[in-house]
């Protein structure tokens, strides 16, 4: 049996394949000094382990969304072409190939607007909700966007 990836499975469904992995190959003495025998699940998570595909999602898109902060009001010609080709880059090389296949979909209906760090902001919140609405998870309220990734929220919090 091939050994499952983390970058490619939620966690869940990596501890599942982990222990199938496991059971097929050891004992079950071994078996109760790595899992906890009511839940089944590993008693004790690494912070230094290959990311799953939900922490590489939930760092990728923070990065992202910091990226686009960070992004210029006024960017050159340059700026915008090289943006956009950077965003075309990364979905051929994001780690997790489903997810990176769903991204070159998704960039071929909605392409990379880059005339403004508002503008790329706003698209690339946009983006982020679709993804969003397919692992049925909430949408963000974009008019929000700039107080999440660049200033911070009106009520001082991040200050």
């Amino acid at each position: 049996m091939e050994k499952p990836c983390r970058t490619c499975t939620d966690f869940k469904t990596w501890v599942k394949l982990q222990q199938k992995t496991f059971d097929s190959g050891k004992g079950d003495a071994q078996k109760q000094e790595t899992t906890n025998p009511t839940t089944n699940v590993p008693t004790v998570q690494r912070n230094d382990c290959p990311l799953s595909r939900d922490d590489l999602g939930s760092k990728t898109w923070a990065f992202l969304h910091t990226m686009a902060a960070r992004y210029p009001d006024n960017p050159s010609d340059e700026q915008k072409s090289d943006m956009k080709r950077f965003m075309y880059l990364f979905s051929k090389f994001y780690p997790c190939h489903i997810c990176a296949e769903d991204f070159q979909e998704q960039l071929k209906d909605t392409p990379p607007q880059t005339d403004s760090q508002k503008v790329f902001s706003q698209w690339l919140c946009v983006v982020h909700n679709e993804v969003n609405k397919k692992l049925g998870k909430p949408e963000f309220d974009c008019k929000l966007v700039n107080q999440r990734w660049k200033d911070g929220w009106l009520d001082g919090s991040c200050d």
